[in-house]
């Protein structure tokens, strides 16, 4: 991957700030923590015969970034984020766009649609992986955990799901909601790949993402709500909060933008 990517991901990451702020709108906490994922996805790993399903549809706007980073949305585009009649909703609407296959945004569900077009897949024998980007609050309903029974009796060894563990979601910290301890371990029980890692971290993304797999494969990416803007790190607020004037010009600060 011949990319400087932190460089990429501090533009990205200043991008994404002034999409929301003068789209007057929140979740930047948890773009912020999945977007270096989806970068390095769009930037080195993502081919045309692979699928992308967004299950955390309230990061949309990571995606549109990372999308607009790549080449396939336009300035004037983003520029549309959040208005009335846009394509850019604040979850992704399926179908305009063949980087968004599915309309997501209902937690949990988006894993199910990314296993059903695995196994098609798989049973047609076409080729590419299917990518699936989730939360770690998402693992607290009981559809994802029917999809991982199915996908791990299934092998769909064409699969990975990356899993935001920022630790954080709508109503709190995740294991103060319905503690689960450390997903990981829970997971292999179900005889997946499974592989931890620093969420924030472009090689070890690169490398995780590029590596075979044999089996089903699952990465638990441990980030931080709100990464790169220190008033915005591990606080739940920022699940929603939109920015200020003055924030946004703090943020871009500390970015260097």
């Amino acid at each position: 991957m011949d990319l400087d990517l932190p460089a990429l991901i501090r533009r990205a990451q200043s991008r994404l700030l002034t999409m929301h702020f003068e789209a007057k709108v929140g979740h930047l906490g948890g773009n912020l923590s999945c977007l270096d994922a989806l970068l390095v996805l769009h930037h080195g790993v993502l081919g045309p015969e692979d699928v992308f399903v967004l299950s955390k549809g309230h990061s949309a706007g990571a995606l549109y970034i990372a999308l607009w980073s790549s080449g396939a949305l336009t300035d004037e585009q983003l520029k549309q984020d959040h208005r009335d009649n846009t394509k850019l909703s604040g979850h992704p609407a399926a179908g305009w766009h063949a980087g968004i296959r599915f309309a997501t945004g209902s937690l949990g569900h988006g894993l199910g649609l990314a296993a059903g077009t695995a196994l098609s897949r798989k049973l047609s024998g076409r080729p590419g992986r299917v990518f699936c980007l989730m939360s770690d609050g998402e693992w607290q309903e009981g559809s994802a955990w029917e999809s991982l029974v199915f996908i791990a009796h299934q092998k769909l060894n064409n699969l990975c799901v990356l899993i935001d563990a920022n630790g954080l979601q709508g109503f709190g910290r995740v294991d103060a909601i319905a503690s689960m301890g450390d997903l990981a371990p829970r997971l292999a029980t179900f005889h997946v790949e499974v592989e931890s890692l620093d969420g924030h971290d472009p090689a070890a993304l690169a490398k995780a993402l590029g590596a075979a797999q044999t089996g089903p494969k699952f990465l638990v990416l441990n980030t931080v709500k709100g990464h790169g803007v220190s008033f915005m790190q591990n606080r739940m607020e920022w699940h929603y909060l939109s920015l200020d004037e003055a924030q946004y010009r703090a943020a871009l600060k500390e970015l260097g933008a």
